[in-house]
């Protein structure tokens, strides 16, 4: 009789290499799930810490603008109008030096101009007397207060000087309506303007050198992270799209695409930092003329480029997903696409970084064209078959679509980063 032999222990080794395989991807998954958290965490502790920071940087402020009424040799100068002075510590104490900078100048320019019309409008009514002198009062309080909310309305006003317009309304109305002596009225606002300085000289002095809290290098911060969250969210939609149905059941996308979703809602606080890092004087590698309204056209070039990748999302969905022989045909060349579109952001995101001017023409560029000709060599014949007409067709369409748009919209970003280079005085590579 004959035999057959059957090597089971070789069978055991081949069964079990595929199950190795899967542990190890799901492993690299978690280990990035687990950087990820662990990067936002960190985040948020160093955030935490300059609230510490400035909540201190405010008391000390209190303290210091409150020996105005401790010491008696201070409050004999200055009187109960030192009550302006720590006033003015509370409302323009603000988190960022650059919005402390503005509110404080703001505050100026109001108490100033406010002051001054309301002496010359009070001393007019002074002159006239009598009934007139209540007429003179309610014309100049109509056609002054009018005139400063219609100015409030104006947009490049109200995100500038609306503080400054508003403390002019409050100040010109004080003065006026005080109904006291002309001579009176400026003894009145000459004292309440020199503690309003003191006030302001405390918390410019606390909020510029002792541990300042640039917004420049907050806006410049976030920026290198939006780059870094979109190459991550690329690489994790990647991984999820050509994953086998038990890899996806473990994987979630919200992860992903949570931080493109964050950075499509950016824009009300890039318009504020860049306002607030504009104030700001000479420090570390920010000079008086760097190009800080850059960053608004930056910020709507990855606005763009991360609701493309958010639409990818809806590869993702069963209806128009491709089926899993499709995927796996076009896996490594997308993988390698993937690989070189978050390789281009973080080489962006690297330059701003380190303020050194990237490679667009050398590196950057030419990837991107090895990228797009890759994308066409995908859509071919070949690869799709018959599918063209089927959901499977039209999913891998829509996926390289997709990527094409971001790879025209990745060209636009690399020329802005290189402009932004050129403006704001980058640094060569060595």
């Amino acid at each position: 009789m004959g035999s057959t032999v059957i090597d089971i222990p070789d069978g055991e080794t081949v069964a079990a290499a595929p199950k190795e395989r899967k542990t190890k991807k799901f492993d690299s998954c978690c280990l990035a799930n687990i950087n990820i958290i662990s990067f936002l965490r960190e985040k948020k502790n160093r955030h935490d810490i300059k609230k510490v920071i400035h909540s201190i940087k405010v008391g000390i402020a209190l303290v210091l603008v409150s020996l105005l009424y401790l010491l008696n040799p201070l409050y004999n100068q200055v009187g109960d109008n030192a009550m302006w002075a720590i006033m003015t510590v509370v409302v323009i104490f603000e988190f960022f030096a650059g919005a402390t900078l503005s509110k404080g100048l703001n505050r100026g320019i109001g108490t100033v101009l406010g002051g001054g019309l309301g002496c010359l409008a009070a001393a007019f009514a002074q002159a006239v007397g009598g009934i007139g002198r209540a007429i003179i009062v309610g014309i100049s309080v109509f056609i002054f207060g009018a005139a400063a909310t219609y100015t409030r309305q104006v947009p490049n006003i109200k995100k500038k000087y609306d503080y400054a317009v508003t403390i002019f309304i409050l100040t010109f109305n004080l003065v006026v309506v005080s109904g006291l002596r002309a001579e009176e009225v400026l003894v009145l606002a000459r004292s309440r303007l020199s503690t309003i300085v003191m006030g302001f000289a405390i918390c410019i002095f606390i909020s510029l050198l002792v541990f300042p809290i640039w917004a420049s290098d907050e806006l410049h911060d976030s920026f290198v992270s939006r780059f870094q969250d979109l190459a991550r969210s690329l690489e994790g939609f990647s991984k999820e799209y050509f994953a086998d149905i038990t890899e996806k059941e473990k994987k979630s996308s919200a992860n992903y695409f949570s931080s493109c979703k964050s950075i499509l809602q950016s824009k009300p606080k890039d318009e504020s930092l860049v306002l607030f890092a504009r104030w700001e004087p000479w420090h570390g590698k920010f000079g008086f003329s760097y190009p800080w309204r850059k960053y608004l056209q930056l910020g709507e070039e990855l606005r763009d480029l991360a609701t493309i990748i958010l639409s990818l999302k809806g590869c993702l969905k069963t209806p128009t997903q491709s089926s899993e022989a499709l995927r796996q045909s076009i896996k490594e060349p997308c993988e390698e696409i993937v690989s070189s579109l978050a390789w281009a952001l973080r080489e962006l995101g690297e330059s701003i970084k380190t303020m050194r001017k990237c490679r667009s023409e050398d590196a950057i560029v030419p990837k991107l064209k090895s990228v797009r000709l890759e994308l066409s060599l995908i859509m071919t014949p070949s690869i799709l078959g018959t599918n063209l007409e089927k959901a499977d067709g039209l999913g891998l369409a829509s996926l390289v679509y997709s990527l094409m748009e971001m790879v025209e919209k990745m060209e636009e970003l690399a020329k802005e980063v290189e402009e932004l280079g050129e403006l704001g005085g980058f640094h060569k590579n060595s």
